[in-house]
Parts: structure tokens; C-alpha cells; sequence
């Protein structure tokens, strides 16, 4: 895309995760230390006014104000002054889609649509269905509203103008407070609703979370008051591009980003969008390209064996007690389970859009039901009609298979999709299809699908096991050709284990038999009674660890209720819950020793896994993003586990270290993924030149299924796969890299290399990754 005078596009970037324990001003001070590791720019989550107390920030309540406990506009000052000093571009992550309610007196504009319900300056902003029922819905009671009020739950403060409910308080609409509790509550633009009834609602969410409403940015007027503070930054130079979070949630995400990128004179956009396989991004939209999802996948495939698809899938069925279910079917059932009940409020909405007179003959029940099908039988997360209505095609196909007696009202659906694809019905369905799919797959169907949790990341699909070196290549040169400035990642706020996790699990695939002995033992010691349960939970274990107690407990009780099938986040199951705990207390207890043991005997592999991977990314085409504080061994789970403190003391201490010459082992010090990490970055940033294309270079031999190497231009990236097979067979033998001529160095380690046949097993001997350079490109501080 065309861009207005800024910053040139990032070379890479580093995420911070900002909040109250570590706000703009604690990140200022890391600023010489990301220029230091090699970084371009650095990468802000969200900064606007958030809920108090949010670690996120995702959860905005003033759009208008950078959130003080994040240091507020002198911590932007002072950071961006920072990065200035550093030479460091700055991206910020926003959140178009929803904001905060879950608490509205820290809501100013929800807080004046609760007070004057329509005749409010901000009710154009929120996405609210005023028809039903002329009021906000609000689903926050423990229990029936009259029940509440007979228990004296709920009291009228006149004199604060408000109504409490415990530690809620709504406002008081205008000379309303007097009389009995139910009269009052009834002359109030709000509705409030035991929490259970939340099908009730009658505003948009961020997927099924009622405490996150969505805003209708669509709007011009509320595009420019939800951006003022955005486009500030911008303007004045704080920032020099940004991260739009979910924008498929937004009514014309197309439309959405030409609005940005007027107000910010084309500045540097990446969205926050999730590719299916083999999905590509809408190339008219006015952005740089994705946050790198499906870059993720790509490299989470290279390194997992296919070999072990087979075994860990009887594995999987032995854990069942019977064949193993088809990936589609656990998909459809988790998505309709999803579009049927905690997203049936969205769905009703869209089944009202719709006349019994224009129906097709369905009865009400049967449209609501063939509307819940055709969203959980679509494939994508969302289509931009008109393109993309071979989705559409495929999730009539798909639904009337399973669903023959509503075939007429899809094709019904379908038709009424593509003769208004412009209209309310269309774009809600467009909203609604992607908020399925990240419940129904991400939130469920990888916790219920087990047989190798490496693969069930977000943008993943472990429906595909495995991709091959040529694949590889393939998808790292279509994203050179494409996409060259989108950010390609590995750990992010959002994934379910970090790299490191992911990486020392994908050994698993190589020793599928092993992984079963040790399951068993470990189930002998301690199990839920839930088969694939306890796989992802071992598993969650083995590759966090050494993880504590409380670490663990709180993600075990997480994936549970996510999977949804012995426990839930509604109806917890108490014994079934006791069992679990008493699983992860196993693994501090009986269990130890099985546990240590495997994990010993895994970690080395686990460790070229993660130098690989490191190396791949960071060398590969697109904008690499390090993850705050993955430039060391990192074994995080889902979030929150992944937010959690950094000690960049320890990392300044270690990269002095490796700036003064030291070669360290691969070792628990996690110093030599802070070598390649940095190494790399330097080159990239300081050396451009060196990474202008893509080139699968040959690799000859007995073991050169075991290596994946490319030419960027210049700087040629090696890096070992399938580690427990390349062992198993002895080491690389006679395996060779054909290279064009000329002395190289290998910038990790300031070996010297001759010749246009490499062998593999020199190049390798000290670290399973190489990154050489022609000798005459080498500068200053690029070689340790």
C-alpha cells in the first residue's frame, strides 16, 4: 500500500504487555535494552482507558484517554521519547470492535446510555437493539430479578442517583428513584436480568462476554470519537502504526480500515486476523498484512513428524474406549453447541431480521435452527460479501449433508446473502460466523482434541498434521511475494502454550510409542477418568514444566471448563474438579519422578525444536514479533500464565555476556536462544540488503529430510527438524548445504565456512541452527 511520509515499515518488533506492574514508564526504561537485542520497534498492547485493575487491557472505558494505571499521557511522552532516543518505530494495539461495561461508572458513555437509554449523545455508539424492548438488557443477577428484590439484594441510593446491586451500581434515570424497588427499576432505560438469561440480550458482545459491548465504529461520528486519541498519536509522532485487535467483529472491516488509514495518512496497520488453511487475506483491504497466525502454523507444522499421526491417533481412541471421532464432527458440534446457546442471543437477533413472510415456509423454530447450522458448517471466520460467497456455497453444501430437511431454507439463506450483501441481515451473519468459529474451535474443540496439543494453536489446524520442508518453502515464499510486511509470530497474549512449549510437545510426534508408555504410567499414578483430558493435561504438564503448582492448578482448571464435557464454567462438576487437582498435586507428589524423567529425556530435542523455530521465523520473510521476555526459554500456558513478570535484568545480564564474546551451552540458562534471537534481529535490522527474497536452498545426504534452509538474499538461514530422528539415525553423515560460492561466516557462532558443498555436520556441531553470511557483508557486532 501506499504510505505518507512515516517511519518506514518495521523490520520487527517486540511486544510489552503494559499494564499497573509494569506501565509506560517502567517500559521506557527498557528501550535501550530492545535496541541492544537487535529490535526495530517496539510493540504496546492496548493503552486506552481500561477496566481498573486490567492486565489486558482489552477492555476499554475511555477511548478518549490513555489509561492512567498504564502511565497515562506523560508515560506515552516519556516512552515514545524513549524509543525516539533508541531509534525504535512504535506500534500500539486498538480495539475498534467493544468496550468495557462490566463495571459502568468506569464507562462514561455506557454509564449516559444506562441514565437516558435513547435520548443519550453515545447511544449511537453502542451496538444496541433498542426494538427489543426499548431497553439495555443487562444480564448481572445471581438470580431471578424478583427474587433479588425480595431478598433485599437490590436498593435505590436516591441521593447518589443510583441502584446497587451488591457491588454493582447502574444510575438513576432523572427523576425516577422514589417508590418501591420494582417500580423504580421499571422507569429505568435498563433491564436487569438473572445472568443465566443472557440469551435475552439485546446488544452486541465480544464473542459470548456480556461484559464487552460492541461499538458501531462503522459510524463516522463514532469512528472519530472512538479515535481522536488514536489518530493523536499518530499525528504527533507518539506512534507510528497499529494493531487493530478483531476486526472481523466490526460491521465492514474493509470499510473500517479506509477510515483509518485516512485519519492516519496511511500509517503502518496490521489486523488481527485468523486464516484458515490455505484462506488468504482480502488483498483490497487498506492494511500490511496479518499478526501472524498463520506464519505460527506454518512453523509449528515443519517440525512435527508425520510419522507419529497414526500411532498418537490410536493413542487417542485407546483414551476414548472406542474409534476416534472425525475432526469435523467435533468442530460442527462444539460450533453449533456455541450458535445455540452462548451465542444464541446473536442469533435471534439475526433470525428476527428476517419476515415469517420471507422464511421460505420454515417455521420459526426451523429458520433459527438452519441459521445455527449454516454457522456452524462455515468454514471460514468470516466472508466480505460479495467475495467470498464460495464460502457461503460451501456451508450450504455442508449443512444440508448433515441436515437434508432444512437443504431449502440454507439455499434460502444463501440466496438472501448474496442479493443483499450490504444489508443488516448479511452483515450480521458476517459478524456472527467468526464468533462461532473462535468458540467452537480455539475455546473448545482444542481442548476436546488432544492427540498432540502443539498443533491446536490459534490459527492452527490439526486437521492438517503436518507440513513438509517443500510446503514450507512454498508458504514462506507466497508471504514474500504477498505479504512481505506482515508480522509473522510465534507467542503472542492469545496463544495457548508459548514456542517453547509447543516445541519441546511436537517432539512427542517423533516418539509417539514412548509418549503412550509414559500417558499410561502417568494415568496409573493419577487420572480425571477423562481420557483426553488427561492427555492435555499431561501433556500441559510435561511441557510447562518445571511449573508451579498454582501455575498449573489454574490452567488445568481453565482447559477443563474450556473443553466443556466433565466440567464447565456454568455448572462446575465439584468431584469431577477434586480429581483434577488431585492430577496436578500427583505431579508434585507420585508422579515426580515419571514426570522429570520424560521431561529430561525430551528437553534436549525440545530445545533444537525452539532454536529452529526461533531461527526460521526471525530470518524468514515478514516482520518477526518476539514475545516479552521468549528471547529466553519460555514454558508458558494460556493466558494469563503468559502475562506474567519478566526479569529483563537477567536478560540485559546475559546479552552483556554474549556482547563480550561468550559462547554458552544450550543449557536451562535459555542464553543461546538469546543468541540466535539477537544475532538474527541485528542482521536483519542493520543489514537489509541481505534479506530481499526468498530462495529454498538444496540440501543433499541421508538426513536431509532433517534440514529446512533458505536464502534470504545474502543471509542463508539452517536449521534442524525432527531432532529424535535425526539421533536415531546417527547424525547428519554425509549431508550437505549447496551454497553459491564464496567464504561465509556463520554470524551464531563466527565460524568460517569454504566452498559450495557445506556439511552439515560441521556447520551444526556446536548449535542446531546456522545463520552464514558472505564474509565480506559482515559488520561490526554481528558476529559474538
Amino acid at each position: 500500500m501506499t504510505r505518507s511520509p512515516h517511519r518506514p515499515a518495521p523490520v520487527s518488533t517486540y511486544r510489552l504487555q503494559i499494564r499497573r506492574g509494569f506501565d509506560l514508564n517502567s517500559a521506557a526504561e527498557l528501550a535501550d535494552y530492545l535496541r541492544q537485542l537487535g529490535v526495530d520497534w517496539a510493540y504496546l498492547s492496548p493503552l486506552l482507558t481500561a477496566t481498573s485493575g486490567s492486565d489486558h487491557g482489552y477492555d476499554v472505558v475511555d477511548p478518549t484517554t490513555i489509561d492512567p494505571e498504564r502511565g497515562g499521557a506523560a508515560g506515552l511522552d516519556r516512552f515514545s521519547a524513549a524509543a525516539r532516543d533508541a531509534g525504535l518505530g512504535v506500534l500500539v494495539d486498538i480495539v475498534p470492535n467493544h468496550q468495557g461495561v462490566s463495571d459502568p461508572r468506569q464507562n462514561p458513555w455506557w454509564w449516559d446510555v444506562l441514565r437516558q437509554g435513547q435520548a443519550s449523545p453515545h447511544a449511537a455508539a453502542f451496538d444496541i437493539n433498542w426494538a427489543l424492548g426499548g431497553r439495555v438488557r443487562l444480564p448481572v443477577l445471581g438470580s431471578e430479578l424478583e427474587v433479588a428484590i425480595d431478598a433485599g439484594e437490590i436498593t435505590i441510593d436516591t441521593d447518589a442517583g443510583v441502584v446497587r446491586y451488591f457491588d454493582h451500581e447502574f444510575p438513576l434515570a432523572d427523576g425516577t428513584g422514589e417508590g418501591p424497588v420494582a417500580e423504580v427499576l421499571e422507569r429505568q432505560h435498563y433491564e436487569l436480568l438473572f445472568w443465566r438469561r443472557d440469551a435475552e440480550l439485546n446488544y452486541r458482545r465480544f464473542f459470548a462476554v456480556t461484559t464487552l459491548a460492541g461499538v458501531r465504529v462503522e459510524d463516522p461520528a463514532v469512528f472519530d470519537a472512538t479515535h481522536v486519541e488514536i489518530v493523536r498519536w499518530i499525528r504527533e509522532g507518539l506512534a507510528d502504526g497499529l494493531r487493530v485487535d478483531h476486526p472481523d467483529g466490526l460491521a465492514d472491516p474493509g470499510g473500517y480500515l479506509d477510515l483509518l488509514a485516512a485519519a492516519t495518512g496511511d500509517a503502518y496497520v496490521l489486523v488481527e486476523k485468523i486464516l484458515e488453511h490455505g484462506e488468504d487475506l482480502p488483498a483490497w483491504w487498506a492494511t500490511d498484512g496479518t499478526t501472524g497466525y498463520d506464519a505460527m502454523a506454518a512453523l509449528d507444522w515443519v517440525l512435527t513428524d508425520p510419522a507419529g499421526e497414526a500411532r498418537l491417533a490410536r493413542l487417542d481412541a485407546h483414551l476414548r474406549g472406542r474409534d476416534e471421532p472425525d475432526y469435523d464432527d467435533v468442530v460442527h458440534e462444539a460450533k453449533l453447541a456455541w450458535a445455540t446457546g452462548g451465542l444464541r442471543a446473536e442469533l435471534l437477533r439475526l433470525t428476527n431480521l428476517v419476515a415469517p413472510a420471507d422464511r421460505g415456509g420454515a417455521t420459526d423454530g426451523g429458520w433459527e435452527d438452519a441459521l445455527a447450522e449454516m454457522l456452524a458448517a462455515f468454514p471460514v471466520y468470516r466472508a466480505y460479501l460479495p467475495a467470498g460467497a464460495d464460502h457461503v456455497a460451501d456451508a450450504v453444501f455442508t449443512a444440508s449433508e448433515r441436515r437434508p430437511d432444512l437443504a431449502p431454507v440454507f439455499r434460502t439463506i444463501a440466496a438472501r446473502l448474496a442479493v443483499s450483501p450490504e444489508g443488516e441481515f448479511t452483515r450480521r451473519f458476517m459478524q456472527l460466523t467468526g464468533p462461532v468459529m473462535a468458540k467452537g474451535v480455539e475455546d473448545t474443540t482444542f481442548y476436546r482434541w488432544t492427540r498432540l496439543t502443539s498443533l491446536t494453536e490459534v490459527g492452527g489446524d490439526p486437521h492438517h498434521w503436518t507440513a513438509g520442508v517443500d510446503a514450507f518453502h512454498a508458504a514462506s515464499a507466497r508471504r514474500q511475494s504477498t505479504w512481505p510486511k506482515a508480522m509473522t509470530a510465534l507467542s503472542t497474549h492469545d496463544t495457548k502454550r508459548s514456542e517453547d512449549v509447543r516445541a519441546r510437545l511436537a517432539v512427542l510426534s517423533e516418539l509417539p510409542e514412548r509418549w503412550a508408555e509414559v500417558l499410561g504410567e502417568l494415568r496409573a499414578v493419577a487420572s480425571t477418568d477423562d481420557g483426553p483430558l488427561d492427555n492435555l493435561l499431561w501433556q500441559a504438564i510435561v511441557g510447562a514444566w518445571p511449573a508451579s503448582r498454582e501455575r498449573l492448578h489454574a490452567y488445568a482448571e481453565k482447559a477443563s471448563r474450556e473443553a466443556g464435557l466433565s466440567t464447565t464454567w456454568t455448572s462446575p462438576d465439584e468431584a469431577f474438579e477434586e480429581r483434577m487437582h488431585a492430577m496436578v498435586d500427583a505431579a508434585f507428589g507420585d508422579a515426580r519422578r515419571i514426570v522429570e524423567a520424560f521431561v529430561e529425556e525430551i528437553t534436549p530435542h525440545g530445545r533444537s525444536n525452539s532454536l529452529s523455530m526461533k531461527l526460521l521465523q526471525i530470518a524468514g520473510p515478514g516482520v518477526p514479533d518476539v514475545y516479552q521476555g521468549t528471547e529466553l526459554w519460555d514454558h508458558s500456558l494460556v493466558d494469563p500464565d503468559n502475562r506474567r513478570e519478566v526479569d529483563f535484568e537477567e536478560r540485559r545480564r546475559l546479552l552483556a555476556r554474549l556482547d563480550e564474546g561468550w559462547m554458552p551451552g544450550i543449557d536451562a540458562s535459555g542464553a543461546v536462544k538469546l543468541l540466535v534471537t539477537s544475532r538474527a534481529l541485528r542482521l536483519r535490522r542493520d543489514q537489509p540488503e541481505l534479506f530481499t527474497r526468498y530462495t529454498p536452498m538444496t540440501v543433499v545426504g541421508s538426513a536431509e529430510e532433517h534440514a529446512v534452509a533458505f536464502d534470504r538474499g545474502g543471509a542463508v538461514a539452517v536449521a534442524t527438524r525432527l531432532p529424535v530422528g535425526l539421533a536415531a539415525r546417527g547424525g547428519w553423515g554425509d549431508t550437505l548445504l549447496l551454497r553459491h560460492s564464496g567464504p561465509t561466516v556463520d554470524v551464531l557462532t563466527g565460524r568460517r565456512f569454504e566452498g559450495t558443498a557445506v556439511r552439515l555436520a560441521e556447520l551444526l556441531e556446536t548449535y542446531p541452527v546456522a545463520l552464514l553470511v558472505p564474509v565480506d557483508e559482515i559488520q561490526e557486532g554481528n558476529v559474538s
